[in-house]
């Protein structure tokens, strides 16, 4: 669903009533500051990795507008401005994998609110996914680990050859796997990649007042609602968006 098929609705509104039915099928997840709360973890493990390579670390709440992107961009953003060599990037990456597969799981958890949400979905009938720009293995193991109860049925993150958000591919690989048009699909997210994301693809953006970037990014990149708490979104189904 385009830009131009919400001109009619109101954009970036935080209420949950209108006047228009979307029939949806399937609700796509982002996953770090959407489903779980992973900014202590994966600020811990990137402060590791910096002071191991001899680089300051940052406040955890900066890593706020450090996530989101992927590994690469993540570190292009901590370190400081005048280190750009690909080979330091790499080596970032390199040393955030080890000390963050050591402890990924200290902190995480789903935010309040999300198994409530996920069990509604699945009570619905609607199909469940997740698309991320973190490492695609280790997106796959905090669904496994940290959601183990619900059935998603795709969970990528970022892959080698593949694009990365807010390219649509993936998007709309998982919109072919779930077998329903994107137009029917909600993509519920906490940052302006995510809705850009829902919008190249076609997907009804919903952003996240509860993760890590703010309700101005949201509203300024054309989320078509944004909820406070997980329960919101099955109001909005239950209400406009018709999913019996």
């Amino acid at each position: 669903m385009s830009r131009e098929s919400f001109g009619r609705l109101e954009k970036g509104n935080t209420g949950l009533s209108g006047q228009f039915m979307i029939d949806v099928r399937a609700v796509l997840f982002d996953l770090d500051g959407t489903l779980l709360d992973t900014l202590e973890d994966v600020g811990r493990s990137a402060n590791e990795t910096l002071e191991e390579l001899g680089f300051p670390p940052h406040p955890i709440e900066s890593y706020r507008q450090f996530i989101g992107d992927g590994l690469p961009m993540l570190f292009r953003r901590a370190l400081p401005v005048s280190v750009d060599a690909a080979a330091v990037i790499d080596q970032c990456v390199g040393g955030f994998r080890k000390s963050y597969g050591r402890g990924w799981n200290m902190a995480t958890r789903p935010y309040p609110g999300i198994p409530e949400l996920l069990d509604g979905l699945v009570t619905r009938s609607l199909g469940i996914a997740v698309l991320s720009n973190k490492p695609h293995a280790f997106t796959v193991q905090c669904v496994n680990e940290l959601l183990p109860r619900w059935p998603f049925r795709v969970v990528l993150g970022d892959r080698e050859g593949f694009p990365r958000k807010p390219d649509p591919g993936e998007a709309l690989r998982i919109a072919t796997q779930l077998d329903v048009a994107p137009e029917q699909i909600v993509y519920l997210g906490d940052s302006s990649i995510d809705m850009t994301t829902a919008h190249r693809a076609g997907m009804i953006p919903i952003g996240v007042a509860w993760g890590f970037r703010s309700v101005d990014e949201l509203q300024a990149s054309g989320a078509f609602r944004i909820i406070t708490h997980p329960l919101e979104l099955l109001r909005f189904l239950d209400h406009e968006g018709y999913s019996s």
